[in-house]
């Protein structure tokens, strides 16, 4: 009871409803893995536009896919992504080759260090304004593009102080906002001085782009997958459901991802080689084939679009950036529960296709889990299959369809994080019937979206937690169990026409 019952009189009091809304988790946030020139290292970044990859990581360069991709995914629908740039190691006893190396310099008796390794930042130069004032001394820092002659200032830092109990701490307002530079103050810090400096100039160390890492080749072989152990970038993000390593066609590599994809609850597309071809493509495909396939689609040919790094010459780009762009813009328009293909599956920015098929030639690869870019009479350059790894007609599996296994995935995150209200409450029916109601009216909300097969809510899903799924042993244990089950929706692969010509009115 709220309150003591002293006087006579009516009390008020506020009752729980039990009701805890569930809420669908995001289906179509990008995570992107590859090599690029400038941006943190093995970390995850989330940008929301290719202009902002451009600013972050350096924008497309003709030695890598991966700003291709992200262009791709963001020109095709995508909205939000995660970026992961991989670089040589700096232990070269690692990686025998050129480590990538952060430019470094002095200004004023402090370390600046550039934010992140590569050779962009000797485009920067620094400039240092002191401000005296009666009691102390304060300054200024300028970060500019060029020469400090140039005065293109395009970072600006007021009123900054060495002293490291000062509220305008130079370190500490910087290291905080500077997208460009970091700084170290020596523990004894001198008065401040006018002062100017380049990042990377004979002061301090220049800076490296390292070694270009394909995707197919050591190190990144064994880099790629080990972001997703457990402390490595994949693994710290909290939500990511598209998975893209551009031009990655190392089938053990892509079979580690494919249960990295599975730990995370996300969903891999896989790029086919670039040589591959109508003959060899399911073959490419069996080698991708890990434990946890139904995690991961495979897709066939590469796309042919303009590269503006060459005047608009004509390039081979993998698919994997068109995709994942093309599953955004399906999920927004009609639901994950939509086959990510068709006549609607347009690709933004391709001319073609690397190689072109016939419907004899498409119908030779989809029994195999190869999913087809074609080019259609009217439609254009579309998506035309919608098959997971573990598709192949013979295997007969459950998870055959690409979005049967991202619906899945959908309820899973949407469940664990909705339901983490139940720990530690008292595991008995009061607790179960809350849970019904919450779990039943998530499921209920999808089935009026059209998510579930069925005419009725009853054919379509079911939500049980009560004496039948969780014993006395579990309540003992401080488990409760709760079982979910759905009808997915299956795509209409195959449309079946069936023409009969009417015989007319035959006298008898």
């Amino acid at each position: 009871m709220p309150q003591a019952l002293t006087y006579p009189g009516v009390y008020v009091e506020e009752v729980p409803s039990g009701v805890r809304t569930i809420a669908g988790v995001a289906t179509s946030i990008g995570l992107f893995i590859g090599w690029a020139t400038r941006g943190p290292v093995n970390e995850g970044k989330r940008i929301f536009s290719f202009p902002e990859f451009e600013r972050e990581y350096g924008g497309l360069d003709h030695r890598s896919y991966l700003g291709y991709a992200v262009r791709n995914f963001f020109d095709n629908g995508g909205s939000d992504a995660y970026i992961i740039r991989i670089a040589m190691p700096l232990d070269p006893d690692d990686s025998g080759g050129t480590p990538a190396a952060t430019a470094t310099t002095k200004l004023d008796g402090m370390d600046i260090d550039a934010s992140s390794p590569g050779d962009w930042a000797h485009d920067y130069s620094l400039r240092l304004v002191t401000r005296p004032t009666p009691d102390e001394k304060r300054f200024k820092i300028d970060v500019m593009l060029g020469e400090v002659a140039d005065n293109v200032v395009v970072e600006t830092f007021e009123n900054l102080s060495k002293d490291e109990g000062d509220s305008r701490f130079v370190k500490a307002i910087i290291n905080a906002r500077s997208s460009i530079i970091r700084v170290k103050v020596p523990p004894t810090p001198a008065d401040p001085a006018n002062d100017e400096a380049t990042l990377g100039d004979s002061s301090g160390t220049p800076g490296d782009d390292g070694d270009v890492l394909d995707p197919n080749e050591a190190p990144a072989t064994t880099i790629v997958p080990a972001l997703f152990d457990t402390g490595g970038g994949a693994d710290k993000i909290d939500i990511f459901n598209l998975v893209c390593v551009p031009g990655l066609t190392d089938g053990e590599t892509i079979k580690k991802l494919e249960t990295g994809c599975k730990k995370k609850r996300a969903f891999l597309i896989v790029d086919c080689p670039e040589d591959s071809t109508i003959d060899s493509a399911d073959e490419d495909a069996i080698k991708c084939i890990g434990a946890d396939r139904s995690y991961a689609a495979f897709y066939f040919p590469w796309v042919r679009a303009a590269d503006p790094l060459q005047e608009g010459g004509i390039r081979n780009f993998p698919p994997c950036g068109y995709v994942a762009g093309v599953m955004a813009r399906t999920d927004g328009a009609r639901g994950v529960w939509k086959a990510p293909a068709g006549t609607d599956s347009v690709l933004n920015g391709a001319l073609e296709f690397k190689v072109p098929m016939s419907d004899a030639q498409n119908g030779s690869l989809n029994p195999k889990a190869v999913n087809c870019l074609r080019t259609l009479p009217v439609y254009g350059n579309v998506v035309w299959g919608s098959r997971t790894l573990d598709g192949d007609n013979d295997r007969g599996s459950e998870w055959k369809y690409v979005p049967v296994r991202r619906m899945a995935l959908f309820l899973e995150e949407s469940l664990f994080r909705g339901t983490q209200w139940v720990v530690f409450e008292p595991n008995d029916e009061p607790l179960w019937a809350q849970i019904r109601l919450n779990v039943g009216a998530f499921m209920q909300q999808l089935f009026r979206q059209g998510a579930f097969q069925g005419a009725t809510p009853r054919e379509a899903y079911f939500v049980k937690c009560d004496r039948t799924t969780t014993t006395q042993a579990d309540i003992n244990l401080g488990i409760v169990n709760i079982l979910v089950g759905f009808a997915p929706l299956k795509p209409a692969e195959f449309v079946v026409i069936r023409i009969q010509q009417m015989a007319g009115e035959i006298t008898t």
